[in-house]
């Protein structure tokens, strides 16, 4: 049988449920960290299957905590999926599940805020042209609502120098906000939640509302719910500026809005930008 049939095969183990998981080793989540738990399997696969076809694929999860998601990941039949968690008392129910899928699941304990290695993270060969389709590598996590806003800004910037783990081709990622967040980072031109970060998105991404969740499937229940984005890069991205630009005019216009645009980006900017400016505003109304 071949290694490629062998991963589509792959079921895991019998387990102890992530309740029984959480019970197990005591944990409990953590407020300051912004931790929720999502414990329906049923959801975690909804999840994974939004990010398409894993098939023989290497996934990256962020923060998989008590390992629900990553369940659901290793049951779509990857090749391997790399675990990154800050939090140490996860470590040893995550590394029961390396155990029940020998070879499948690496563990680093780390802030991925901070964690600077997924540019050498997958095997070389997996490697694309940016004008290929994907590579088969997804990112995929239940982000903590306080790391989600400052790490997509980060991996919007990754993606337009085409480093970190878009250093492969155009990494797809699969990943939840909150609810009012993913609003933002989907708003179409014109709509009410029209954003920086809709603009700051989308000007680099094709990026896809999957489905909403609902608070009270969460242990313990937010305040809000969470909505699953799908993030396709673009071959081709929509404002041809460095990124540090680009995110710095779109704050200005946001700030002042529209009817003190032009004024502002100018007061903010130097002359040399604002001849980059006056290239930008040709493109940027297409995204905006």
């Amino acid at each position: 049988m071949t290694a490629s049939r062998q991963a589509a095969m792959f079921r895991l183990p019998p387990l102890p449920t992530i309740g029984e998981i959480i019970k197990l080793f005591k944990l409990k989540a953590e407020k300051q960290l912004s931790q929720n738990f999502l414990l329906d399997l049923r959801l975690t696969d909804k999840i994974v299957r939004k990010a398409g076809s894993l098939k023989d694929a290497h996934v990256c999860e962020v923060g998989p905590g008590p390992g629900g998601i990553t369940r659901s990941i290793l049951n779509a039949g990857v090749a391997e999926v790399l675990l990154i968690e800050k939090d140490p008392r996860f470590i040893p129910g995550l590394q029961m599940l390396s155990d029940a899928a020998p070879g499948k699941v690496r563990i680093v304990h780390g802030d991925i805020l901070t964690y600077n290695k997924l540019g050498k993270a997958f095997p070389e060969h997996l490697m694309k042209n940016w004008e290929d389709d994907p590579p088969d590598i997804h990112i995929i996590g239940n982000l903590p609502f306080s790391v989600s806003t400052p790490l997509i800004i980060k991996w919007l910037e990754n993606i337009s120098k085409r480093d970190g783990p878009f250093r492969y081709g155009r990494t797809q990622m699969t990943l939840t906000f909150q609810k009012e967040v993913g609003e933002r980072l989907t708003a179409s031109t014109g709509a009410r939640q029209r954003s920086r970060l809709s603009i700051m998105s989308q000007y680099l991404c094709t990026v896809h509302k999957c489905f909403t969740i609902p608070g009270r499937a969460f242990v313990p229940k937010p305040e809000v719910d969470v909505t699953v984005v799908h993030f396709t890069p673009l071959v081709q991205p929509k404002i041809e500026q460095p990124f540090k630009l680009v995110e710095k005019v779109v704050r200005t216009v946001f700030q002042f809005r529209r009817k003190y645009c032009h004024q502002s980006v100018r007061d903010e900017l130097t002359e040399k930008r604002n001849r980059k400016r006056s290239r930008f505003c040709k493109t940027k109304d297409d995204v905006i």
